[in-house]
């Protein structure tokens, strides 16, 4: 199968976002009959302004408009697709960031709240980041069935909580998708090294899905470097700047030799938490 990766400079404008992952989808390389999966960035609709602009364009699950057009992307262009985050209502005046994960005919296939939320200082424009006045924790892990393999759900700062790739891999998790906004700072300082390790820990292909660059004339800056790292902790394909498709031709045969080489799950004497759902 082949795994393909967006790289974004998503912006407040949600018509344009859609159309530019639109143009995209039509000329994605891809071989004829080959299963296809995209990973789209976390805030890939609606980016680069203050979190509580989430809160004007969020729906339920059922009727929220985002969710439908992304569906009809991955239906349209006959893929499997990893839907980034998109803001849907949660009862009590914020918001879940919710990745989806959608089948080649639009259908859902399951779904992921963002477990941790980024409540930190950072030395950039921003300085203050504070998600938890918009958006409302998860309380469930997520890993989807699919032909292709089960797929772990993940979302950005999630990256930094070892606990949950080890519960995702524990639920029978192949691929974890892991759709970011990370900061340039924090990003040029340890992204690379969160995504190694924990492919290495949870021996997982890891699926790091990034925004990159300047959005809405410099308010807001990430550091891009979407990547796809093998449980080896090999990077099999990056693109560290610039616009467009990060992608690689995988198989299971790799990832089976080296949980027998080295089998860490039968040797951890630490139990994991219990969020599996």
């Amino acid at each position: 199968m082949q795994i393909s990766l967006l790289q974004c400079q998503s912006s407040r404008d949600v018509t344009a976002n859609l159309a530019y992952i639109d143009s995209q989808l039509k000329c994605l390389p891809r071989h004829q009959g080959e299963t296809q999966l995209v990973v789209l960035p976390e805030c890939s609709l609606l980016f680069g302004g203050h979190e509580k602009q989430q809160l004007d364009v969020a729906g339920d699950d059922e009727t929220s408009h985002l969710k439908n057009a992304l569906a009809d992307l991955a239906k349209q262009h006959q893929v499997y697709m990893v839907a980034g985050t998109i803001p849907i209502l949660a009862g009590d005046g914020r918001v879940f960031s919710r990745s989806y994960l959608f089948d080649d005919a639009g259908d859902t296939l399951g779904s992921y709240d963002k477990l941790h939320l980024f409540d930190v200082d950072v030395a950039d424009n921003t300085q203050s980041y504070r998600e938890s006045d918009t958006f409302c924790p998860g309380e469930r892990i997520t890993v989807v069935k699919t032909p292709f393999g089960n797929v772990g759900l993940a979302i950005c700062y999630d990256i930094r909580f070892p606990e949950l790739f080890r519960a995702l891999r524990l639920a029978g998790a192949d691929f974890i998708a892991l759709p970011s906004a990370f900061t340039k700072v924090t990003g040029e300082a340890h992204w690379q090294t969160l995504v190694k390790a924990r492919a290495i820990e949870s021996q997982c292909f890891l699926l790091a899905a990034d925004q990159w660059g300047q959005h809405n004339q410099g308010s807001r800056e990430t550091w891009g470097q979407s990547m796809i790292v093998d449980p080896w902790g090999e990077v099999l394909a990056e693109r560290k700047t610039g616009l467009g498709w990060v992608q690689h031709q995988v198989s299971l045969e790799s990832l089976e030799k080296i949980r027998q080489q080295i089998p860490v799950m039968q040797h951890n004497r630490f139990k994991v938490p219990s969020l599996i759902s």
